[in-house]
């Protein structure tokens, strides 16, 4: 695979940011909303946003099984902040009714880090990233409580879990499509291309 297809769930969140920083690690990006088009990539990106809401329009736009079924069929994915609540197989906090699509043998914990007003930035030393530690941008931003054995623990802040990978699997608790640093997503397009 030369140059892989990777969409953006465009249901909630930064998903210009996103394909923007997927574009500049040479993939080609595009937003997803309905299974047709999830039928169409080779990998996807799930936002951030609020968990419950990506929950509940996922089930509206019929994505929920489609996009479950491809990741237990190994499709590679990347969710940040509510995206990694969405790759969760067990949240701590849910909101009634609240699903995720699973994938990564994993316990969040929501808005761990506080509420909107506590946001921060904090430079986070990422394993499979080189040279200086990425800006971790943190928006009421989840943790990671603890992780089943075949998850690789890829990054920690403040003694929390942030970063983690199981398999063809990514999630970070922040934002690196914020901040112009499009390394994660590079580390993400060379999962990609590995998997092909």
């Amino acid at each position: 695979m030369t140059t892989p297809v990777i969409g953006v769930l465009a249901l909630q969140g930064d998903v210009r940011e996103h394909l923007i920083a997927l574009a500049a690690a040479d993939a080609v990006a595009r937003p997803v909303r309905r299974p047709e088009e999830l039928a169409e990539i080779d990998a996807l990106v799930i936002p951030g946003g609020e968990s419950t809401t990506i929950s509940k329009l996922a089930v509206l736009f019929g994505v929920m099984d489609p996009l479950r079924e491809r990741l237990r069929a190994g499709m590679p994915v990347y969710g940040t902040c509510a995206g990694l609540i969405m790759l969760a197989d067990k949240i701590l906090d849910p909101r009634s009714g609240q699903e995720t699509f699973g994938g990564i043998d994993m316990i969040v914990r929501r808005n761990a880090f506080g509420r909107q007003n506590e946001s921060f930035e904090a430079a986070v030393a990422l394993k499979g990233v080189d040279g200086d530690p990425v800006e971790g941008v943190f928006i009421r931003a989840p943790w990671v409580e603890s992780v089943g054995a075949e998850v690789e623990v890829l990054a920690e802040h403040d003694g929390h879990i942030v970063a983690v990978r199981q398999g063809n699997a990514l999630a970070t608790s922040f934002h690196p499509e914020l901040t112009g640093d499009h390394r994660v997503h590079a580390l993400f397009v060379d999962m990609v291309r590995d998997n092909a």
